[in-house]
């Protein structure tokens, strides 16, 4: 008799998830199954439900890409995992590994990767499949459900501060402080760099505050570019992970002279550029995905040296529906983490 486990899946763009009945996978070569105890809410969870992205997943689907557990069992020709090991699931599931973005350290751009609950199916379940080579090997020290955030807003808001190339004692302006804004305020301080936080929810700039933002600005009702060119003259670089057109605009008018914009959150449609202030200004726009293996190890490291730590909602699985409801509505505040335990 086969084995069931209860899983979130999602049967129809715009409609609600379905707490459903499924079989446990069972892992193939080069896999493991990993009994998932905690697995945290993207946005990208949201846009996938609601069908934004213009390349849409087959249904039905388990989404969830920040899945954390033990390993219960492994498939042949796994080495370097035993059952019982401690380990997290991301959003890359997998690459070709021999393309030449593979080749050149840039795995987060092959285009042949899966991706976990979005080309293969996720971690909103009990049990969910991983890649031996994929997974994240998890400090002992780093607590369930705090982590789970860490293995896709954390390590994009990481990753997304890199590419902005600011060096320690310069500014960053961070557009929005969900999930991954209030991480990368942290590895943003943990870097030596300054920060100036852009909400228009006043109790997420609080939380900003708290995290180490010297300036905050309510983009509601204070003018945010104005606000920030007058403040600081300017940010040496800035993070936007609002999926907001307003927040796009605005955000790249906030840099000094030489400044680069890195673009993190996905509104849905495009956005205008403001091309002459581009060319005058010498700005740099540049688009940043998620990270590769090794930037997720660096972005786990700070958490584990208590440098970086994610505020969490706790829903339980069959909650899912609600918590996605308040994460559309701006309501969050920090991460939301699925319990797949009741």
């Amino acid at each position: 008799m086969t084995e069931t486990m209860r899983a979130a899946v999602i049967h129809a763009f715009g409609k609600p998830l379905t707490l459903d009945m499924v079989p446990i996978p069972q892992p193939g070569p080069g896999q493991v199954l990993v009994h998932i105890t905690a697995s945290g809410l993207c946005h990208t969870d949201l846009q996938l439900v609601q069908g934004d992205w213009p390349i849409k997943p087959a249904l039905p689907l388990i989404p969830g890409h920040e899945g954390i557990g033990t390993i219960s069992a492994i498939g042949a020709g796994v080495t370097t995992l035993k059952e019982g090991d401690w380990v997290g699931i991301p959003w890359l599931h997998s690459t070709c590994g021999v393309c030449e973005y593979c080749a050149t350290g840039r795995e987060a751009l092959c285009p042949k990767q899966q991706n976990t609950g979005y080309t293969v199916n996720g971690t909103h379940a009990e049990y969910a499949l991983a890649e031996e080579a994929y997974v994240a090997h998890l400090p002992n020290t780093v607590h369930s459900a705090e982590a789970a955030p860490i293995l896709c807003a954390g390590v994009t808001a990481y990753k997304g501060l890199k590419e902005t190339e600011v060096k320690a004692g310069e500014w960053v302006v961070i557009a929005g402080i969900g999930s991954l804004g209030h991480l990368a305020i942290q590895y943003a301080k943990a870097m030596g760099i300054h920060v100036a936080a852009v909400d228009v929810v006043e109790e997420k700039l609080s939380l900003a505050h708290t995290l180490g933002a010297e300036v905050t600005v309510n983009a509601t009702y204070q003018n945010p570019v104005a606000r920030v060119q007058h403040l600081i003259g300017g940010a040496h670089g800035a993070i936007i992970t609002a999926a907001s057109s307003q927040a796009f605009q605005h955000t790249i008018s906030m840099l000094r002279r030489g400044g680069t914009c890195v673009l993190l959150g996905l509104p849905p449609g495009n956005v205008s550029v403001p091309i002459f202030d581009m060319v005058q200004k010498r700005l740099t726009l540049r688009g940043s995905i998620n990270g590769t293996r090794r930037d997720l190890q660096e972005a786990l490291q700070f958490v584990a040296e208590g440098k970086v730590h994610a505020e969490i909602e706790l829903y339980p699985l069959s909650a899912i529906n609600m918590a996605l409801e308040r994460l559309a509505q701006g309501q969050v505040l920090g991460s939301a983490v699925l319990q797949t335990a009741e």
